[in-house]
């Protein structure tokens, strides 16, 4: 069967229930996710790679601060913010991944530099800071990570000594006002038992992009601010290949977003390409049946995924999921509830 050219995205996956989205804030969501899939689509439309798409498309994602990636990222246990990205080819399963980075605007895109510039797969914390200075990214200071309403997450986090998953956290009584993210006290949402911006915004997080182009390769990507308070150096799903990241042209490619404990014990973006070579599988179902089985080990959350013929996937087990995809009939989808 000739590959038809597709590109799919993901803004993260939680508690995301119609009744508790406001037009407004949802129209925003909409905005953010279809620009991202015009940027990928334009590429693969021009006969570009897979690779390039889905490293354009998780750009505009980190540069978009509703999501926690790039600007708008959680803060750590030290009031920072510790980015995580991944990318992989599935055209030779050359991949490259960051964790703990600072400063760095694009993290996706000095993961990539490690895939292209260096004989590593991940590299962290300082040296990877060191190696971004070398290939001369674009790096921005703290102010332009912050948000007031991650701000306050991080705060109530702290304060209650627990850390907290971006996209299934509580945050009540708080209201965004503009698009500049100011935050005030907002006690007549909570009276009224509804929920505001920024309790429905505490429940996304990880971005991420898939993508076949017109020569039948396969490409993801995915990047991450983690969690919000999150100590010792924890690294979930993201930046480990695998895991949160896959890529093969034998089978599909998968961008993950959830609970990162999970998708690392379930491997779970390397179980949907394992369970179509291992087991004849088509996408679908294999797409299926590792989050079946992610939920059998109490993980939650989702993954999109395409294979060499351009057929898309977008499964999950949470309320909902911030997603997108576009394929050879050259409609935008985009979608957020189950």
């Amino acid at each position: 069967m000739k590959n038809k050219t597709a590109i799919a995205i993901h803004g993260g996956a939680g508690t995301i229930l119609k009744t508790e989205m406001t037009a407004e804030l949802e129209a925003e969501y909409r905005s953010g996710l279809e620009n991202a899939l015009k940027i990928g689509w334009k590429i693969l439309q021009k006969n570009g790679s897979a690779l390039d798409a889905v490293e354009a498309a998780v750009v505009e994602l980190e540069n978009f601060p509703l999501f926690n990636a790039g600007k708008g990222a959680v803060f750590t246990h030290e009031g920072t913010n510790e980015l995580d990205a991944s990318v992989m080819n599935g055209a030779n399963l050359d991949c490259g991944a960051v964790a703990f980075v600072k400063n760095v605007k694009n993290p996706v895109k000095l993961a990539r530099l490690v895939m292209e510039k260096t004989e590593h797969i991940l590299l962290a914390g300082q040296g990877a800071n060191e190696f971004a200075e070398q290939m001369k990214v674009e790096f921005e200071n703290d102010e332009y990570f912050f948000t007031d309403f991650r701000y306050e997450q991080f705060l109530k986090a702290k304060a209650a000594n627990k850390v907290q998953l971006d996209h299934t956290a509580e945050e009540k009584g708080f209201k965004v006002q503009s698009s500049k993210f100011k935050v005030q006290n907002e006690e007549k949402s909570k009276d009224k038992g509804q929920k505001t911006k920024d309790e429905i915004k505490s429940k996304i997080g990880t971005v991420g992009a898939v993508a076949c182009d017109f020569r039948g390769n396969l490409a993801a990507a995915t990047s991450t601010g983690g969690m919000t308070n999150k100590k010792f150096g924890r690294i979930g799903d993201t930046p480990i290949i695998g895991a949160g990241t896959y890529a093969d042209n034998n089978s599909c490619a998968v961008s993950c977003t959830g609970h990162g404990e999970y998708f690392i014990k379930a491997a779970t973006a390397f179980d949907v390409s394992a369970r179509m070579k291992y087991k004849n599988l088509s996408l679908e179902d294999a797409a299926n049946e590792a989050i079946n089985y992610l939920t059998t080990i109490g993980g939650e959350g989702g993954l999109i995924a395409v294979d060499a013929s351009g057929n898309v996937v977008l499964p999950f087990n949470s309320e909902g999921m911030y997603r997108g995809f576009v394929t050879i009939d050259n409609e935008i989808n985009v979608m957020i509830y189950k």
